[in-house]
C-alpha cells in the first residue's frame, strides 16, 4: 500500500507503510462512526482525522489524557484512535479506564518500537495499534477492519449466546466472559480469554500463529511474536507447571495444540 508516512513529529515523510502492514481484512466496507482521535501533537491529529473525514466518520480530536476520558463520555464514540504518549494520563492508562467503563474499541498510535509497549496496549484492552511513522490510509483501513469486528462481536451477542466450554478441569463462559480452573476464577485479559476460548473449541488441533492472530483476534497483519506473548502468559494462568506445559503444547514448526482431555459444552 502506497501513502504518507506520519512520524511520531507529525511530519509526513513519504514512506510507506509501517510495521506490521496489511490489507487490514476483507469484507465491505462499515458505516460511518463516531470517532475520537487523541493525540498532543496537532499536525498528527490533524492528518488522521482529515483522513477519517474522508472515509466518511464523524471525527472528534483532543490532546491530553484526562480530556479524552471526559470526552469519551459525552460522545460514547464507536471507536478510539489513542496515542500512547499523552500529556496529564498515558494512553495506557487512557485505554484500560476506557475498556472499564465499555466495549469501546481502541486502535494505538506508539512511536515506540518496543514489544513490551505494544503487549501492554494489547493488554489493557486495545484493539489493534499502529507504530510511528505509519501511512494514514492504512490507519483507515484498520479502522475499517476494527470496527467490522466490533459489528460482527455486537451481532453475535444479540444472537444465540455460546454455551460454556470445558475441559481439564476449565470452565469458560463466553456470556459472563468469566472463566475458572478447577473452581477457582481466573483473572485474564481479553486477548487471553479469546485465546483460551478458542483452544477450548479445537482441542487437539495444531493451530499456526498466524492462523491464531486471524482466527482469535481478526488480525490479518502484525507482529507473530504477539501470540507467543500471549501463549506464554496464559500458560501461567492455566499450567500446574508453565516451564512443562501439559495443556497448550508447541507443535515445532507449526505453532500450539491444546490437549485438555475431553472437552464438552457444559
Amino acid at each position: 500500500m502506497s501513502g504518507e508516512g506520519v512520524s511520531s513529529s507529525g511530519e509526513s515523510d513519504g514512506s510507506g507503510d509501517g510495521e506490521g502492514s496489511g490489507g487490514g481484512g476483507g469484507g465491505t466496507q462499515p458505516a460511518p462512526a463516531r470517532i475520537l482521535v487523541v493525540d498532543d501533537d496537532p499536525t498528527v491529529a490533524e492528518v488522521v482525522t482529515g483522513y477519517l473525514r474522508r472515509a466518511g466518520h464523524t471525527v472528534e480530536s483532543v490532546a491530553d489524557g484526562p480530556a479524552a476520558l471526559a470526552r469519551a463520555a459525552l460522545l460514547r464514540p464507536d471507536l478510539v484512535v489513542l496515542d500512547l504518549m499523552l500529556p496529564g494520563l498515558d494512553g495506557l492508562e487512557v485505554c484500560r479506564r476506557l475498556r472499564a467503563a465499555g466495549p469501546v474499541p481502541v486502535i494505538m498510535l506508539t512511536a515506540r518500537g518496543d514489544e513490551d509497549d505494544r503487549i501492554a496496549g494489547l493488554e489493557r484492552g486495545a484493539d489493534d495499534y499502529v507504530t510511528k511513522p505509519f501511512s494514514p490510509r492504512e490507519l483507515v483501513l484498520r479502522v475499517a477492519s476494527v470496527l467490522r469486528r466490533a459489528a460482527a462481536a455486537g451481532a453475535a451477542v444479540a444472537g444465540a449466546a455460546e454455551a460454556p466450554l470445558t475441559g481439564a478441569g476449565i470452565t469458560l463462559d463466553p456470556a459472563t466472559h468469566r472463566a475458572a480452573k478447577d473452581g477457582r476464577e481466573l483473572a485474564l485479559t481479553v486477548r487471553e480469554f479469546d485465546l483460551l476460548a478458542h483452544f477450548l473449541r479445537y482441542p487437539g488441533q495444531a493451530h499456526g500463529r498466524e492462523e491464531l492472530m486471524r482466527e482469535v483476534w481478526g488480525w490479518d497483519f502484525g507482529d507473530l511474536s504477539t501470540v507467543t506473548v500471549h501463549v506464554r502468559r496464559l500458560r501461567a494462568k492455566v499450567e500446574e507447571d508453565p516451564g512443562r506445559p501439559k495443556l497448550i503444547q508447541t507443535v515445532w514448526g507449526v505453532g500450539y495444540r491444546f490437549e485438555p482431555g475431553e472437552v464438552a459444552a457444559a
